[in-house]
């Protein structure tokens, strides 16, 4: 699909101490080895809108056996705004968008430049662990708009030796541009990407043995997202970029050569889902979902160079003889739609196909072919980090480590408190992906606050759009969401149908989410991570369970404010969020709500 107003925003962007509580903390310190004499070193793998639902780590057999037989496989894992730039910033500073307001992919809401503004390029992961004494090293896409013009304005900070893949050439699969350290940038045209990050990786990771200290080294391919065509993004009138299927190596360009995406209950339904302008979504031809199924393959055969990757890091890991010492850490940024609910492939969604991302994790003390559902978003991984190295968290942390061990995971699923929740955000339009559009007439404002909440005996989603409509599903009975508890036919307002969900009515279960998601929404440090236990101080409520009690009815169905916004905006601008906790917000205290506790 060519999409004017995206293209139009890239080409201005060229041209421009812990959240955790004492149970949790005992819960998270149990020893890991490499805390000793000799620090541990982290390899981090990111890809680039990879899946989990549509089964792209079913076709990577090297990923598998090197990563998932050999360490701990989280499947519960969540992005927290469902697009590359916010996503990643939230993944780097351990923060919310909506705490770092970089909530785009491009200026003025978000981009490289958003993110320097803001501040962040002097307060984000690599500046703390160079701070904790070690080497950082990072190879491929850090952002979006990090661009050929604006490369040193300012360098990234915090890296001991970088080669970061530069807009506009970032998502082009054959002509790429990587930048060294503070050099200039170098145009890589005729060599396939990932393959030529590969080699960069190897040049990094003897860099980094050689420097004897410990290490962090990230390596970001672009694979699997979408290919776009540098030349067609600059060559005149500019009316705009196709965001075509990805490109595999020419090794891989056969492969899977008969493999369609998963047709799920989801997958372009009879009748109409979701809500807003997806439930006005057409029917997908035949036509069109052949070159969907086409693009599914093409993303499949893109993974191929991946996989590739990861066996040959562990291979050179081995030889150097720190493989034993060494954390692999594999995710990606979001996930990804080719589809569900009648979606042209994209992300930007709230629901399961593009939150849902991987995470998968080998290294010491972490449990070989382990399976783990304990909810985790990328607000943890920066924490996570920190604990595993062994650095003091933050006070400002949005997340709180995620338990690593299988005594630290079995624990924290018996505690009663660890997070069940996901805050997810997202701000702006929803581009589709693809050489076929919508089929909608005009731009579709995307933005929506919403939880996904995952516990013993609910699996839940629950959210509210800026036009005030609200959806509410029961993943365990309904995993493709396709059946909204929350929608009637006459407009977007809650259900008064009289149903039911975990013996409640739906009404009872939907006011504990919104409150919920009114808190969350603008959360801070411990609340985002706590949130039921800043409603209720008293220290009785840990969980939806606790808060479906009889006692707090009122307080949540008739005090509470409800979430609203009052206007949809493309970025964060307070002023359209509608009521803000903090301002509008009541805490159950001893059977009083705030107002009337003081």
């Amino acid at each position: 699909m060519r999409q004017s107003l995206l293209s139009a925003a890239l080409l201005a962007a060229v041209a421009v101490n812990s959240t955790a509580t004492p149970d949790q903390q005992a819960i998270n310190n149990t020893p890991l080895p490499g805390r000793g004499s000799q620090r541990p070193n982290v390899v981090f793998i990111l890809t680039d809108d990879q899946d989990v639902h549509l089964d792209s780590l079913e076709y990577m057999p090297l990923l598998r056996k090197h990563l998932i037989e050999k360490g701990t496989q989280f499947t519960k894992h969540y992005c927290t705004t469902a697009i590359c730039c916010p996503s990643r910033v939230t993944l780097w500073t351990g923060k919310a968008a909506h705490n770092t307001n970089v909530t785009d992919v491009s200026p003025p809401y978000g981009g490289y430049p958003k993110f320097v503004s803001q501040g962040l390029n002097k307060n984000y992961l690599p500046v703390w662990l160079q701070q904790a004494g070690y080497n950082t090293y990072y190879t491929g896409k850090l952002f979006n708009a990090h661009t050929i013009f604006n490369y040193f304005a300012p360098f990234p900070a915090g890296f001991t030796g970088t080669e970061f893949l530069l807009d506009p050439h970032t998502y082009d699969y054959m002509n790429s541009v990587f930048q060294q350290n503070k050099l200039p940038p170098v145009s890589h045209k005729g060599e396939y990407s990932t393959d030529v990050l590969t080699k960069k990786a190897y040049g990094l990771l003897k860099e980094a043995v050689k420097a004897d200290k410990p290490f962090f080294l990230t390596l970001a391919p672009i694979g699997p997202h979408s290919n776009i065509n540098v030349q067609e993004l600059l060559t005149p009138p500019f009316g705009g970029i196709v965001f075509d299927a990805p490109i595999p190596a020419k090794r891989h360009e056969n492969l899977f050569p008969d493999v369609k995406v998963p047709r799920t209950a989801n997958f372009n339904p009879d009748s109409p889902s979701g809500a807003n302008w997806i439930r006005e979504l057409k029917q997908l031809n035949e036509t069109n979902l052949e070159y969907n199924d086409h693009f599914y393959r093409s993303r499949l055969r893109a993974l191929q160079a991946v996989d590739e990757l990861v066996e040959g890091v562990i291979a050179k890991l081995e030889d150097y003889g720190i493989l034993d010492n060494t954390y692999i850490v594999y995710s990606s940024d979001n996930g990804f739609h080719i589809g569900q609910h009648r979606l042209q492939p994209g992300k930007t969604c709230g629901y399961e196909e593009d939150i849902n991302v991987p995470l998968i994790i080998r290294g010491p003390g972490i449990s070989a072919n382990l399976t783990t559902d304990v909810v985790s978003t990328h607000t943890d991984l920066a924490p996570t980090f920190f604990e595993l190295l062994g650095i003091p968290l933050r006070d400002d942390f949005d997340g709180t480590p995620i338990p690593l061990t299988e005594e630290a995971i079995t624990q924290a699923k018996n505690s009663g408190t660890r997070r069940e929740h996901v805050g997810v955000e997202y701000w702006g339009i929803a581009g589709s992906e693809g050489i076929y559009d919508s089929g909608l007439v005009g731009p579709r404002n995307n933005t929506y606050k919403s939880i996904r909440l995952y516990g013993e005996g609910y699996n839940l989603y629950y959210s509210t759009w800026c036009s005030n409509e609200h959806e509410l599903y029961n993943l365990d009975d309904d995993p493709g969401q396709m059946n909204n508890l929350l929608f009637e036919e006459d407009g977007p307002k809650p259900s008064t149908k009289p149903l039911t969900l975990l013996g409640y009515p739906v009404s009872k279960i939907a006011a504990r989410l919104d409150t919920l998601l009114f808190l969350v929404k603008s959360c801070k440090g411990e609340v985002c991570v706590k949130p039921w236990e800043t409603l209720h101080p008293k220290g009785d409520v840990h969980t939806l369970k606790d808060a479906l009690s009889s006692t707090f009815d009122n307080f949540y169905e008739v005090e509470q404010t409800r979430v609203s916004f009052t206007k949809c905006e493309p970025g964060y601008i307070i002023s359209a969020e509608g009521p803000q906790f903090d301002q509008d917000g009541l805490i159950f205290r001893d059977g009083l709500s705030w107002d009337k506790w003081t």
